[in-house]
């Protein structure tokens, strides 16, 4: 299993008129949290992209437990719980504030897909190559 942390700091512009983050946002969180993990592992989109491989997203969940408020600081835990086994990766995200409060769990279900043509494909093997240390013993 691999997991990450990002921080993000709420600001004014992602609340709404009673301070609370908008719902929508949730899906960005998300997503920077996804980035910040792919670099952690060694890469970026970028580099991913230079692959010939791009990730859309095909499916997202979202569980909204406690509201996230202008000025938090809050955490973004993003879990891979499985090895891709083929051209589908599901992350796992956690939202806490800084008070270590669950706020939200989501997961991100994306395909790899050959930037031509559009077909779905495996992992690249330089991607799972440095995956794949988080899943042994």
């Amino acid at each position: 299993m691999f997991t990450s942390e990002t921080q993000i700091r709420i600001h004014y512009a992602l609340t709404d008129q009673m301070g609370i983050v908008y719902h929508g946002h949730y899906a960005q969180f998300y997503e920077i949290g996804r980035t910040e993990a792919i670099r952690q592992i060694g890469y970026t989109y970028k580099d991913i992209e230079a692959m010939g491989i791009l990730m859309p997203v095909v499916d997202i969940h979202s569980r909204f437990l406690r509201p996230a408020k202008y000025d938090d600081l809050i955490t973004v835990k993003t879990t891979l719980r499985d090895l891709p086994a083929n051209h589908k990766v599901i992350f796992h995200a956690e939202i806490y504030n800084q008070h270590g409060e669950l706020l939200n769990t989501g997961d991100v279900t994306l395909y790899f897909m050959q930037a031509d043509g559009m077909k779905r494909c495996n992992m690249p093997e330089l991607l799972r190559d440095k995956v794949i240390k988080y899943f042994e013993g």
